[in-house]
């Protein structure tokens, strides 16, 4: 495993850290939930021996710092990072991005406001809720999240919001999807540090927004929505599929669950590689 190439970009309300490795086509790596850089360790060294890897902490997480830690959040500016990441790497040419749950929001924002710059975008569970038919229960379950966080803390809020990703009908306890492998202690501390920060600014803003789905339908030639094959019925399957189904698009399945990429790095990786080459 060779060390990346580390740098600092300074954007609109925020200064951001990111990675870069290998040599070839740039391959934007864009995470999501609380995660940041070393939520692609299990796959960035591998798909650097055919790209050059970019990905970074979103605004607010671990090492990208708000100028305003307080500041609101929006999809667009998020999306806005990562057209200037583009922008920084990949000058002239056009890139390929994956995104995954929230990162895969922000992703398909940048395409409706950027198409020219995506070769293909690969959106991994995006939480769209404002696609799916009962998009007002889950307005119900994000501001319950925020009023829990607000009232009662950080844990009680994250169970809250676990227990409406649940698959429908499935009374068993659910764990915060947000698990971390045990190895990865700094990752841990980190990601624990940016739970409130996700709970109280992202999930209000990024459960929120509605896709332009007019906009994607024209552009669903580079775009390929997925979801893990562990996911069936749990909420951020649903608004995938049904995106991809209003698009006339294949769904494709991904190895594992919202959180395929770390608990099946390798395959995930070799899935995300042929999705790139078609």
């Amino acid at each position: 495993m060779s060390a990346p190439t580390i740098g600092s970009l300074r954007v609109n309300g925020a200064t951001l850290y990111y990675e870069v490795r290998g040599q070839g086509p740039l391959l934007l790596l864009i995470p999501g939930g609380a995660g940041d850089t070393t939520s692609y360790d299990g796959i960035a060294d591998d798909l650097a021996a055919e790209y050059t890897v970019a990905t970074y902490d979103p605004r607010g997480m671990s090492r990208s710092t708000l100028h305003d830690p307080e500041a609101e959040q929006h999809v667009a500016e998020h999306a806005d990072d990562a057209f200037r990441m583009l922008e920084l790497l990949s000058p002239d040419e056009p890139a390929r991005v994956f995104g995954s749950s929230s990162g895969a929001i922000a992703a398909l924002h940048l395409l409706t406001a950027h198409p020219e710059r995506i070769e293909r975008l690969v959106a991994h569970e995006p939480p769209l809720v404002e696609v799916l038919p009962d998009a007002s229960e889950h307005r119900a379950l994000i501001a319950h999240v925020h009023e829990t966080l607000r009232t009662e803390g950080l844990m009680p809020a994250m169970a809250v919001f676990a227990a409406g990703l649940k698959k429908d009908g499935d009374a068993t306890e659910t764990k915060v999807e947000l698990k971390l492998p045990p190895q990865a202690a700094a990752r841990a501390e980190r990601t624990m540090a940016n739970l409130p920060y996700f709970v109280g600014h992202i999930v209000p803003s990024f459960m929120s927004y509605a896709p332009d789905i007019h906009r994607l339908e024209a552009l669903s030639d580079r775009l390929v929505l997925a979801c893990g094959q562990d996911s069936r019925g749990e909420l951020p399957y649903r608004p995938a599929a049904l995106l991809a189904e209003r698009l006339g698009t294949e769904l494709q399945h991904y190895p594992g669950g919202h959180t395929g990429l770390t608990t099946h790095p390798a395959e995930f990786g070799e899935r995300l590689r042929k999705a790139f080459r078609a």
